[in-house]
């Protein structure tokens, strides 16, 4: 999270390398936690490198299967450690599929913009 100097007004805000190191360990460990990740990354801002001050990260997950709905997926997984305020979507691979072969302006941004920290499938 952010940190005020003590002698100054200034915020600091982590910046794009401190993130995608907290995100990389971040994967690692839920990656033991739920057995069925394929993959995970980020995009947005951070994967952009265009952050600020205030910025959160996007992350995605897709995972084999879930027997949960789309809605309730995140909220199995511990995103509050990381440095910055973070938002998680968590896909089925069928899903994945599904959203990649859409061609709709969220996929064509996630294909342009992911940074994949963890994967564990071919695709």
């Amino acid at each position: 999270m952010p940190v005020r100097s003590l002698s100054s007004s200034v915020l600091a805000w982590p910046d794009r390398a401190i993130v995608d190191h907290a995100v990389r360990d971040w994967a690692a460990e839920e990656a033991k936690r739920h057995p069925g990740v394929l993959r995970i990354g980020y995009f947005g801002s951070y994967a952009r490198g265009d952050w600020g001050v205030g910025s959160d990260v996007d992350l995605v997950a897709v995972v084999e299967d879930s027997p949960l709905p789309f809605h309730e997926r995140a909220t199995r997984w511990n995103i509050l450690d990381l440095p910055v305020p973070a938002e998680l979507l968590v896909y089925t691979r069928p899903e994945w599929e599904r959203l990649m072969a859409s061609e709709s302006r969220f996929a064509q941004q996630l294909v342009q913009e992911i940074v994949w920290v963890l994967c564990k499938d071919a695709g």
